[in-house]
């Protein structure tokens, strides 16, 4: 695994922009709420640390991943959003629907950033057991709920620098 030798939750906390100045969105998947919930909780406090005020935080809730895309869509085309952290959890089970769930996730998010030139975070964790999720939403490998917000805080800062 990857993530055996990184902690999700370390960064460089010298090497963020501040946020003060964006509103980011965060649509979220109720499905495997243990999981996503957490991860909800390390980004939306990783924004805030990093200067996004919370009223420039706008979380919804979906009923789960394969649902993301489109949420995350209609963040991009109603909210007044800087860029959005989409965050989901599938766990393998012994049906294809895993396969399908999180390839239909992965292309849409991509789309949603493409369509809409805009930073669309994937933060969606990919497991084969309950027990990896859980050690990457907060558990021994860290909260890739941080990794996400670091990612987007990161990415609306370039496209502020590009666009400017």
């Amino acid at each position: 695994m990857a993530t055996e030798y990184k902690n999700l939750s370390d960064y460089d906390k010298d090497n963020i922009p501040n946020g003060d100045d964006f509103t980011v969105g965060i649509v979220v998947s109720e499905w495997n709420y243990n999981i996503t919930g957490n991860l909800l909780k390390g980004a939306h406090e990783t924004l805030v640390e990093n200067g996004v005020k919370e009223e420039h935080i706008i979380v919804k809730h979906v009923p789960g991943t394969y649902e993301l895309a489109l949420g995350a869509q209609f963040l991009a085309q109603y909210a007044d959003v800087d860029g959005v952290i989409a965050i989901g959890s599938v766990i393998q089970g012994e049906t294809k629907h895993f396969d399908f769930v999180c390839e239909a996730a992965a292309q849409g998010i991509k789309d949603v950033n493409l369509n809409h030139n805009l930073p669309v975070i994937f933060c969606v964790l990919t497991d084969n057991t309950m027990q990896q999720g859980i050690d990457r939403s907060g558990g021994k490998h860290g909260n890739k709920g941080v990794e996400a917000a670091v990612a987007c805080i990161k990415m609306i800062e370039l496209q502020n620098e590009l666009s400017s």
